[in-house]
């Protein structure tokens, strides 16, 4: 069993999770951290699920999908690298899978003619707005017990604690 993967609970069996090993001594800080992996986690388990039943298609090539999905105009592959927090051989490995299905192709850079682009091709788009709105759906349905203002209390202070870790970043570099 993997380290994200949970074992299945009985109806009488707390479920244990990264999370639930804390004690009451451990940092909150720590527990904080652990409780936003373990939703994470949760949620990203569902989702990949669901896009390889439905589409037959993996996280990580929507991902990829979604990024060129913003940018028309296509993106560099160490762009997409970076964007996706990935390295450059996932995204080739990526860019050629959906380049043999026609949902992506490698183009010329405008600015850089020795350089290529990547960009979705028209069924590319067609084949992602369709997922993107499927999957909008289901991020609303597994979030839908959480109301509106919650929702709101969460983004407000997640924004804060990115804004933070950025301010942090950029202080330590040199």
């Amino acid at each position: 069993m993997a380290l994200n993967e949970q074992p299945a609970a009985t109806p009488n069996e707390p479920v244990l999770d990264l999370e639930s090993r804390l004690t009451s001594d451990h940092h909150q800080s720590l527990k904080l951290w652990l409780r936003m992996l373990s939703c994470t986690t949760k949620i990203e388990a569902e989702i990949r699920s669901r896009l390889r039943a439905q589409f037959g298609i993996t996280l990580p090539r929507f991902d990829l999908m979604a990024q060129l999905e913003r940018y028309p105009e296509g993106l560099r592959m160490g762009e997409l690298s970076r964007r996706m927090m990935v390295t450059g051989g996932n995204v080739t490995g990526i860019t050629d899978q959906l380049e043999q299905e026609k949902l992506v192709m490698r183009v010329p850079d405008p600015k850089d003619g020795r350089a290529y682009s990547v960009k979705l091709t028209a069924a590319g788009r067609e084949a992602f707005s369709a997922m993107a709105q499927v999957h909008e759906g289901w991020v609303a349905e597994l979030l839908q017990e959480m109301t509106v203002d919650e929702k709101g209390q969460l983004i407000d202070l997640l924004s804060r604690m990115k804004d933070q870790l950025y301010a942090r970043e950029a202080k330590d570099k040199p």
